[in-house]
C-alpha cells in the first residue's frame, strides 16, 4: 500500500497533519485510493476517493465501527449518536429521527425566521461585521432555542458561546494526536476537557430543571427527548442519555450550520455576479415578507449557492475502525483498523470536479451534473448509509432561511484586505471574513 512521504520517527505524519491538515489530506489522491498515514506509530489508512469513500458508509458500513476520531469526542458527547456503535445507536438513533423529521423542522422554522429578522434588524449600513463570530451567535441562539424553553435555556445558551469555541479548536488536534500523548496533560488536552465538563455540567443542571414540567406540547428538542420511550424496553431515556444527545445535537449543529452560513456569504461576497443572481430569486419569492418554510424549495439558486460553499469547505476528517477483516481497493485490511476519509479532499477532487478549487454555484445546475456524471457518491457533505447526519434537513432549512432573510435586504461586501483565510477546524473556518453591511438596492 502506498505511504504518505515525509513520515518522522514516533510521531509519523502527525506533525504535519498538526501544521497543515488540509494541505496534507487534500494531496494524498495522487498516491492512490488508499494511502497510509503514520498518527505516532498508529497506521491509519485514509480513503481518497469518493466511490470508496461511499462504499465504506454503505456497501461495507457493518463491517466499522466509529473508531479513534470519535472516542476523542466522548469527553464532550458522551454516547450520544455521535459516538455510539451497534444496537445503542440504533435504537436512539430510531427514538431521536422524529424529532428531526419534516414536521417538526417546521414547527422549528418559525424560531429560525424570527432570530434571522432579529439578526437583520440589528445591522446599520456601512456597519463592518466578523461574519464567523455573528454567524456562530446565531446558530447558538436558534438551536439552542429550538432544543430548550426559554425558561430553562438561557444558562445553556451562555455556556455553548462561551465553551464551544474553545473545543472546536481543539478536537482535531486530539484526533491527530499519536497515543503516546493521550495521557499527557497537554494544553490542547487540558482546555477541551475543561470546557466539555462546564458544557456538560450545565446541561445536566436544565435537564433537571426541566425534567418536573417537562411537557412535549412545549415543543422543544429536551421537551420531546424527556417523554421519549423505547418501545422495545418500555423505558424512558435516563438523565445522562439525554445529556450526551443534547451535547451531540449542539456540537455538531451549531459548526455545521455557522461554517455553511459564514463560507457562503464570504464566496458570494467573492463573486457579486452569483451574489445579484441569488438576491433576485430571494426578492422574486419572498418579496418583502419573512422567509417561511414554504418558501426553502422555491430557492433553488440559493440552494446551489449553499452547496458550492458546502462543497468546498466540507469536514476536515472522520474515520471509522474495522469490526472484521474487509477488503478496499484492493487491500485486505485486518480487523481494527483504523480507516480515515476527508470530505473536504474527495469534494475537491479534480477527477470528479471540473475546475475543483473555483466557487462555481451552476455546477450544480441539473444538466450540468449530468454532462459531468456527478452521482451520488460525489456529494455526501452529511455522510450516507445508516450513520448519515440526522441535522441534514434541519441544517438546510436553517441556513436558507437566514441567508434568505439576510440577502433581502443586505449586501455584504468584503472590508478591503479582509478577505476570510480557510483556518483547519473539524470543519475549516472562515477566520477573518469582515465585511461591510450595504442595504439592498
Amino acid at each position: 500500500m502506498p505511504r504518505a512521504p515525509g513520515a518522522l520517527p514516533l510521531v509519523g505524519h502527525a506533525l504535519r497533519l498538526w501544521r497543515d491538515p488540509l494541505g496534507l489530506l487534500n494531496s494524498l489522491g495522487r498516491y492512490g485510493d488508499l494511502v497510509r498515514l503514520d498518527v505516532g506509530t498508529l497506521p491509519v489508512y485514509v480513503a481518497t476517493s469518493s466511490e470508496l469513500v461511499y462504499e465504506i458508509l454503505t456497501a461495507k458500513g457493518r463491517s466499522f465501527e466509529k473508531g479513534r476520531f470519535f472516542e476523542r469526542l466522548r469527553p464532550l458527547a458522551g454516547n450520544g449518536l455521535a459516538t455510539a456503535d451497534g444496537e445503542y445507536h440504533r435504537r436512539h438513533r430510531r427514538l431521536m429521527q422524529p424529532m428531526f423529521s419534516r414536521q417538526h423542522i417546521e414547527e422549528y422554522s418559525g424560531t429560525m425566521s424570527r432570530k434571522a429578522a432579529e439578526l437583520v434588524e440589528s445591522w446599520r449600513p456601512g456597519q463592518r461585521i466578523e461574519v464567523e463570530r455573528v454567524m456562530s451567535t446565531y446558530a447558538v441562539e436558534t438551536l439552542a432555542s429550538t432544543m430548550f424553553s426559554t425558561e430553562f435555556g438561557r444558562p445553556a445558551v451562555a455556556a455553548v458561546r462561551d465553551n464551544l469555541p474553545v473545543l472546536l479548536n481543539h478536537l482535531l488536534v486530539r484526533a491527530a494526536s499519536p497515543r503516546l500523548l493521550d495521557r499527557i496533560p497537554i494544553r490542547p488536552n487540558r482546555d477541551f476537557d475543561a470546557a466539555a465538563a462546564r458544557l456538560r455540567a450545565v446541561i445536566d443542571e436544565t435537564i433537571l430543571g426541566a425534567r418536573d414540567g417537562a411537557a412535549p406540547e412545549r415543543g422543544d428538542l429536551l421537551s420531546l427527548l424527556l417523554a421519549a420511550r423505547d418501545a422495545e424496553d418500555d423505558g424512558r431515556l435516563d438523565d445522562t442519555e439525554i445529556r450526551d444527545e443534547l451535547s451531540t445535537i449542539l456540537f455538531a449543529g451549531v459548526e455545521t450550520t455557522t461554517a455553511a452560513l459564514s463560507w457562503t456569504l464570504a464566496e458570494l461576497g467573492r463573486h457579486p455576479e452569483a451574489e445579484a443572481a441569488v438576491a433576485a430569486e430571494v426578492r422574486s419569492v419572498v418579496g418583502d415578507g419573512p422567509v417561511t418554510i414554504g418558501d426553502v424549495p422555491r430557492l433553488p439558486a440559493l440552494r446551489r449557492a449553499l452547496d458550492e460553499a458546502i462543497r468546498l469547505h466540507s469536514v476536515t476528517l472522520l474515520m471509522r475502525r474495522s469490526t472484521e477483516p474487509v477488503e478496499l481497493a484492493g487491500h485486505r485490511l485486518p480487523a481494527g483498523a483504523e480507516v480515515a476519509f476527508s470530505l473536504y479532499a474527495i469534494h475537491r477532487d479534480g477527477r470528479v470536479y471540473e475546475n475543483p478549487e473555483a466557487y462555481d454555484p451552476d455546477r450544480w445546475l441539473p444538466e450540468r451534473q449530468r454532462a459531468a456524471g456527478l452521482g451520488r457518491e460525489a456529494y455526501i457533505p452529511f455522510g450516507a448509509g445508516s450513520r448519515k447526519c440526522i441535522g441534514d434537513l434541519y441544517t438546510y432549512t436553517e441556513a436558507t432561511i437566514a441567508l434568505a432573510t439576510i440577502l433581502a435586504r443586505w449586501r455584504l461586501v468584503p472590508a478591503d484586505g479582509a478577505g476570510p483565510r480557510e483556518v483547519a477546524s473539524t470543519i475549516p473556518r472562515a477566520e477573518g471574513a469582515t465585511m461591510v453591511v450595504t442595504p439592498r438596492g
